[in-house]
């Protein structure tokens, strides 16, 4: 079984990102880049199926510049086996970055796709979605637990009531939420290894993708800062703050 899982490089989790001067962009001028932590989740459970002797190839695939090599080369130290990188230069909207996918499943025939629920710079969790409608499959999205039987994979997902169970037939995308595993280090002598592992480069044009943008950015703006909370010293005083200056009640 081949499984195929998509990776996005994003400012690292840690760095607090800033508006840069023309309110247009993020500024990520010498910031830390990783794997976005959804696929750093969706890699570690194909790897894990793959030491478990359910898989037997880990592709990874990731669209970008150059610079995505590194997150690729990352995946590569976790354990998968070889790396695509769909090259452009543009920052492809999630239709776009779907159908650069679409292509590679398209040439790969994996069984299982891997995909992290959203990444953590645009969030708009909508590549996973987009890619089971372009290849026709079916789709478990927010998975907090899968297993695989003979031809279908049961993914177990969270939703606003509890917990829902989805029976599909491979071939088949899935989406990971937080909750599905901890993922691993990668340790120093699989970060050499990772060096020599394959890694393949697509153009756009090669994929037959066309990165139209259908969506014009106007502006981007930091979060409005919240006022600091007061301290009521009594009941009375809370009831009269929360009558006169929140005006709820």
């Amino acid at each position: 079984m081949k499984i195929l899982v998509a990776v996005k490089r994003v400012v690292d989790h840690n760095v607090k990102v800033r508006v840069n001067e023309n309110d247009q962009a993020v500024d990520t001028t010498n910031t830390k880049k990783a794997i976005n932590p959804f696929c750093e989740i969706a890699v570690e459970e194909a790897v894990r199926l793959k030491e478990n002797n359910i898989a037997n190839e880990v592709v990874v695939v990731s669209v970008g510049s150059a610079a995505v090599q590194e997150q690729l080369r990352t995946a590569l130290a976790l354990g998968a086996d070889r790396g695509i990188r769909v090259e452009t230069e543009q920052v492809l909207e999630p239709l776009a970055v779907a159908k650069c996918l679409k292509a590679v499943v398209d040439k790969e025939a994996p069984d299982l796709i891997f995909l992290g629920k959203q990444s953590i710079d645009g969030d708009n969790n909508q590549t996973g979605q987009m890619l089971a409608a372009l290849c026709n499959m079916p789709q478990g999205t927010f998975a907090s637990k899968v297993e695989v039987a003979e031809g279908t994979v049961a993914v177990t997902r969270e939703i606003d009531g509890g917990l829902q169970t989805l029976k599909l037939r491979m071939p088949a995308v899935i989406t990971t939420d937080l909750r599905l595993n901890e993922p691993r280090y990668a340790s120093l002598p699989n970060i050499m290894k990772a060096k020599r592992k394959p890694l393949q480069t697509y153009s756009l044009d090669a994929l037959g993708v066309q990165a139209l943008s259908q969506v014009k950015l106007v502006s981007v703006a930091p979060p409005t800062q919240r006022k600091p909370g007061v301290k009521a010293h009594s009941v009375a005083e809370l009831i009269d703050k929360l009558k006169h200056e929140a005006g709820v009640l």
